[in-house]
């Protein structure tokens, strides 16, 4: 038998969510297929098949003869391309309503795969690129596959770099939901449209926030806490968020920026630049300039500077 003592604050609840979705649906039509939509849980399994691809052996757990080695590589491919295809297909249902040329072409899903996967050679390239920075730039690491699978920084690289051209290629959700999965996993955050140059290295990483239209050259070393972010527009600011798409950081090679610097806006970090810890910025720095806070002061006695402090 039923507790009717149950039903009641059950059917209060679904009255009030159904008050509230007609409120957001009246406040937010905007045409958009809101049933097609991408997985997150298939974007996992996605990523995690790429992942088999590029490193058969230390990310794929294969065991088998070399001669067996690219049919392990086109099999884990073939089932990673199948499934993306289909989770590609669901972005755009998502924003037919907004394509201003009509319908997406139906072949459009399996064309953005195929330029996909015809990158991932360069792909491989980079992360290689990555992993051999945080091996020279950090000491404590005792192999390149090390690196690769415990550190962070190399997990959200290795994200990243599978989510930027799937940005660019024209499914910026699907690369923001892998984007996301590295942020889960590391406390890292890329958004996927930042460009990114070779030979990024992020040490320790927790807390790293990298903005969409952020521009990173080659070499470049980022400590945790560090965030290439946008500065937040005034209420009245005729320029909306939405509208104004310059509005990250550039930073050039060779660049190293400490723990915890905020740094904010289309300002620009010239090459060889060293940007000390929790320094907060919102000029240009030239070439090759340091940047610092003033240094701590040594006090002879405690007790003392206690009984003088404020």
């Amino acid at each position: 038998m039923t507790d009717q003592r149950s039903s009641v604050p059950v059917a209060e609840a679904v009255a009030a969510l159904r008050a509230a979705r007609g409120a957001w649906r009246a406040r937010h039509d905007d045409g958009r297929d809101t049933t097609s939509f991408p997985s997150r849980g298939a974007l996992e399994r996605v990523i995690e098949l790429l992942a088999a691809a590029l490193y058969p052996r230390r990310l794929g757990q294969f065991r088998g003869a070399p001669a067996e080695e690219d049919g392990f590589v086109a099999a884990k491919l073939l089932a990673a391309a199948t499934e993306l295809e289909r989770e590609v297909a669901a972005e755009l249902g998502y924003w037919q309503a907004e394509a201003s040329s009509g319908t997406f072409d139906r072949d459009q899903p399996a064309t953005i795969v195929r330029l996909f996967l015809a990158g991932l050679g360069e792909i491989r390239r980079l992360i290689d690129s990555d992993v051999e920075a945080a091996f020279l730039g950090d000491p404590a690491a005792r192999s390149a596959d090390e690196i690769l699978v415990c550190y962070p920084g190399a997990i959200a690289s290795l994200h990243h770099r599978l989510a930027h051209p799937l940005y660019e290629l024209g499914a910026p959700i699907v690369a923001r939901l892998i984007s996301e999965l590295a942020n889960e996993r590391t406390g890292i955050d890329i958004h996927p449209g930042a460009t990114i140059g070779a030979s990024f290295f992020i040490d320790h990483g927790t807390g790293v926030v990298i903005g969409e239209t952020a521009v990173i050259g080659a070499r470049v070393r980022l400590y945790q806490h560090v965030t290439l972010g946008a500065r937040t527009p005034r209420g009245d600011d005729p320029d909306r968020p939405r509208t104004r798409y310059a509005r990250h950081p550039i930073v050039e090679d060779d660049v190293v920026i400490y723990a915890g610097t905020t740094i904010l806006g289309r300002v620009t970090i010239g090459a060889g630049a060293m940007i000390g810890g929790n320094v907060w910025l919102l000029e240009d720095v030239p070439a090759g300039r340091v940047v610092v806070q003033p240094e701590a002061r040594a006090h002879d006695n405690a007790t003392d500077w206690r009984a003088n402090d404020g």
